[in-house]
């Protein structure tokens, strides 16, 4: 203490002020009652998420998908109606039919356009279809083995099924009935397999041969004495698949084999990638293409053509009967010009041109030495 003694009485009262102990801690009352009041922000009103609007491509898939679940509705209920028509005794008359022996293919048709086993709507086409007389030009024949393209519903393969059931063979190509349900030709092959289905009697024997329509392939090397493709022919333009058709049905059939065609007929000059899409196609042009693949001409016949067809409708062939596609809409007018106008072509299968010899190397084994030119005539 001696060394502090030099400081002052105010000095040392200055120093014990400022290391003397520590003021005792506030309370947790008196923190609160000093410490400020915190207000907490408003929170942000939640924004409701806005549906995204969709885009074309997805409105015309969101309506095609709700017209097919239309169409499937409408299959199922003309199955159950089908069925209900197919009595004991109808079916009696289908099994007799298909058992029939013919003695010609006229004979044949005929029967099967007269029976009651036909649906009795489809005998209402007769007059546009004429499928006995189209048929005949054919050179069709109850022992033949037939090829039928893109039966649709059935119309043909209801008269060509009897016809030869006994003594020939109708082979039919479809889609996969088993494919995903969103797509159309899925659709298609259902509603065929269900045609099939109702009447064993008459169509037991079909063959169909499932088609992958990326890489068409009917098969049956050879075998086909006739082959048809019976308004089908835009189709197969419109999916780009024009030639591979042509060919695995060229390879199908026999030697000399026929390939009967039927097909909406587009005015003379017209374009044939846009007439195909309204289910026209000009003349000229499918012989051409035809010829080119490997058939030749046989004749032409004008059984199914239709002078009234102006073929000018926004929705192409489609506004005429049978599908009538604007409803009731100058639906007088449309039924009043009838189905459409159509080419009906033969043709005959030939076989390939050979491709032309590469022209030997001069002084190769190959080469043929040059003829000689022929001495010039002595001047008198």
């Amino acid at each position: 203490m001696k060394r502090l003694s030099f400081l002052t009485a105010p000095v040392l009262s200055l120093l014990v002020l400022a290391c003397g102990p520590n003021p005792p801690p506030e309370s947790a009352a008196t923190a609160a009652a000093v410490a400020p009041t915190v207000t907490a922000p408003p929170e942000p009103p939640v924004e409701t998420a806005k549906t995204a609007e969709p885009t074309p491509e997805e409105k015309k898939k969101a309506e095609a998908l709700k017209a097919l679940e239309k169409d499937r509705a409408k299959m199922k209920a003309d199955d159950e109606a089908e069925k209900a028509r197919w009595t004991p005794e109808l079916k009696a008359v289908a099994k007799a039919l298909a058992e029939k022996s013919f003695a010609s293919g006229k004979e044949a048709i005929k029967a099967a356009a007269s029976s009651k086993a036909r649906k009795p709507a489809n005998a209402e086409r007769d007059k546009y279809r004429h499928p006995v007389e189209t048929l005949e030009f054919f050179g069709f024949k109850p022992t033949m083995t037939v090829l039928e393209y893109g039966p649709g519903e059935g119309w043909y393969t209801e008269l060509l099924a009897p016809a030869v059931a006994k003594k020939g063979k109708l082979v039919a190509t479809n889609g996969d009935p088993n494919g995903p349900a969103d797509e159309r030709s899925t659709f298609y092959a259902e509603r065929f397999k269900l045609f099939l289905d109702r009447a064993p009697e008459l169509y037991g024997k079909v063959e169909t041969v499932t088609i992958d329509n990326k890489a068409p392939d009917v098969g049956h090397e050879g075998t086909v004495d006739l082959a048809l493709i019976m308004r089908g022919l835009h189709g197969m333009v419109n999916a780009g698949k024009l030639d591979e058709w042509l060919a695995t049905i060229h390879k199908s059939l026999k030697p000399n084999g026929v390939l009967g065609i039927e097909e909406h007929r587009a005015p003379e000059n017209a374009d044939p990638i846009e007439s195909s899409k309204k289910g026209y196609l000009p003349e000229k042009w499918v012989i051409e293409k035809i010829e080119a693949a490997g058939y030749k001409l046989g004749g032409k016949s004008e059984i199914n053509a239709n002078s009234k067809d102006t073929k000018d409708y926004p929705d192409g062939v489609w506004t005429l009967p049978p599908t009538l596609k604007l409803g009731d809409k100058d639906r007088e007018k449309y039924t009043a010009i009838g189905e459409s106008d159509r080419m009906t072509l033969k043709f005959v299968k030939v076989a390939p041109k050979a491709a032309a010899a590469a022209p030997a190397k001069p002084g190769s084994a190959d080469a043929k030495p040059a003829a000689a030119a022929p001495a010039k005539p002595a001047k008198k």
